[in-house]
């Protein structure tokens, strides 16, 4: 609220500045006010006491009484509703003939009262935050790794593959089929994918899901003795693991994969050294420009894409009316990011052919 004497000092001076030569449109400018409000203000030779806070406006018609305030918070301590949230309370005493207010009037209540609080014994919804973007411009600066299941001939019994990648490249760094799930297992392969790929101390990201394996004391203190700084998914959001999701689905969707379980350990890490091999070297990647992700990871994806952006450009110019416009883009992919931010977001939306 603007007080009286404020205004009339506001008019005051563009009065003044009017006296001395300036328009009235660029002396309003001048003070932050619009010629219509300047105009307002000066009508009946003085300025008016705003009276917006003060002026008396009619209680809403579907205000709630004190009485019927004091009958909500009485209904929700009651020994059958203290353990139950309004959405219960209301059809309840529906069912009983009595209708007191709509839920979210009794939430509105019991908020003013403090008394919202989560009722019943299950754990109360959180708010959990997303994990920090990280951004890979270069191979070895951000990992993702998961675990998953391979089915076998036991009923109910799995294998399980851990199996580690670079984001910026999608080249697998690292992979082991095990027996069961232990964070022991895990750092052991975390550790032997640094030392293939030379990775210094304070150079790495790595992020996975919530798995015990992941999260165990030994995994964190390996990941402390390397220097690389841990990132986590939130609980039950695959979306912040995508890269690894997107990996295992390609990888059991294969035309080469088996169609009968595994009978042995051996056979099933034969058949993932197998696939390892030809996703690194020979699949062409559709999210990297369809260069292979060792192409990319080995510094050879710039030469092989310009050699073929010289072939383009040559058969349209040999053939320009088959071209209706530009040709393929053959553009190196660039950074990559894990998780970005809002405003790191790419254009588009949804996280195009990750594997």
């Amino acid at each position: 609220m603007i007080t009286p004497s404020d205004r009339q000092h506001t008019v005051d001076l563009i009065k003044e500045a009017q006296a001395a030569g300036a328009s009235c449109e660029k002396a309003c400018h001048e003070v932050g006010l619009s010629v219509r409000t300047y105009q307002r203000w000066g009508q009946g030779g003085g300025v008016k006491h705003d009276r917006r806070p003060t002026t008396a406006r009619p209680a809403p018609a579907n205000k709630l009484t004190p009485q019927e305030r004091a009958q909500i918070l009485t209904i929700c301590t009651q020994s059958a509703y203290q353990n139950v949230p309004p959405s219960q309370i209301v059809p309840a005493l529906a069912d009983e003939g009595v209708y007191v207010a709509s839920e979210s009037s009794f939430y509105r209540v019991l908020r003013e009262a403090e008394q919202l609080q989560h009722r019943g014994k299950a754990r109360a919804p959180r708010t959990v935050t997303k994990p920090t973007g990280y951004q890979a411009t270069a191979p070895n600066e951000v990992w993702s790794w998961d675990i998953t299941f391979l089915a076998t001939t036991i009923l109910g019994m799995f294998f399980r593959l851990y199996l580690v990648m670079d984001v910026y490249s999608r080249k697998i760094v690292a992979w082991e089929v095990y027996e069961t799930e232990t964070a022991e297992q895990a750092a052991t392969v975390i550790q032997k994918a640094c030392l293939a790929e030379g990775v210094n101390r304070d150079q790495l990201v790595l992020h996975s899901d919530n798995g015990a394996p992941m999260k165990g004391a030994t995994m964190l203190a390996t990941l402390q003795r390397l220097g690389i700084v841990p990132s986590f998914s939130r609980p039950s959001v695959s979306d912040d693991n995508p890269y690894s999701e997107s990996l295992f689905r390609t990888l059991k969707y294969t035309p080469a994969y088996p169609a009968k379980p595994f009978v042995s350990l051996l056979a099933a890490r034969e058949w993932v050294q197998t696939f390892v091999q030809w996703y690194n070297a020979v699949h062409r990647h559709s999210g990297i420009r369809f260069v292979t992700p060792a192409e990319r990871h080995g510094g050879q994806e710039r030469v092989i894409l310009a050699n073929r952006q010289a072939i383009y450009t040559e058969a349209k110019h040999h053939h320009p009316e088959r071209w209706s416009g530009p040709i393929r883009n053959w553009t190196p992919k660039g950074a990559v990011w894990l998780n970005p931010d809002n405003a790191d977001r790419p254009e588009k939306t949804l996280l195009e052919n990750v594997a």
